[in-house]
């Protein structure tokens, strides 16, 4: 692969994680300021702040990981890893207008379940193609498994 094809392939799958970031954040923007303040979150909740780094670097991580399977044959090569990462991002990208917009603690709690499993999922088909494209996905593994302890909690306390 041609070394400009490389970088627009990388610069591509990290522009489509960012903008499914900046998309789903819109939804967010409203929540953040006005419902999210008001309700009750346990005392291990993290500072609104922290959450816009850690989400930054792991979509970074993450568009680097799914070209680094990409990068080796396209979709033809690694249609069903490539096919879960998409989904996930997708069930990633659900998950704040549920939450924030919508106000549905019960139906985030599911999305962010599937969204774990599809992470799994897309970490175990990544592994048969690059090893270290499911390492980088460890660290988005780790946070999700947080965040969905931190979505439960909420949910549980605001049911």
């Amino acid at each position: 692969m041609a070394p400009t094809r490389r970088l627009l392939g990388l610069a591509g799958w990290i522009l489509l994680c960012l903008g499914v970031a900046a998309v789903s954040g819109l939804a967010t923007v409203e929540g953040t300021r006005t419902w999210y303040p008001t309700i009750a979150k346990p005392s291990w909740t993290p500072p609104s702040w922290l959450f816009g780094p850690v989400w930054t670097a792991l979509y970074v991580a993450m568009g680097v990981a799914a070209w680094r399977v990409w990068r080796i044959g396209g979709f033809r090569a690694a249609r069903t890893a490539l096919g879960l990462f998409l989904a996930q991002l997708a069930v990633n990208g659900l998950w704040s207008p549920i939450f924030f917009a919508w106000h549905r603690l019960g139906l985030a709690v599911l999305d962010i379940g599937l969204l774990w499993l599809l992470i799994v999922a897309t970490i175990v088909a990544f592994r048969r193609h690059d090893r270290v494209a499911a390492l980088l996905l460890l660290p988005y593994l780790a946070w999700v498994t947080f965040a969905s302890a931190l979505t439960v909690a909420i949910w549980r306390l605001n049911g």
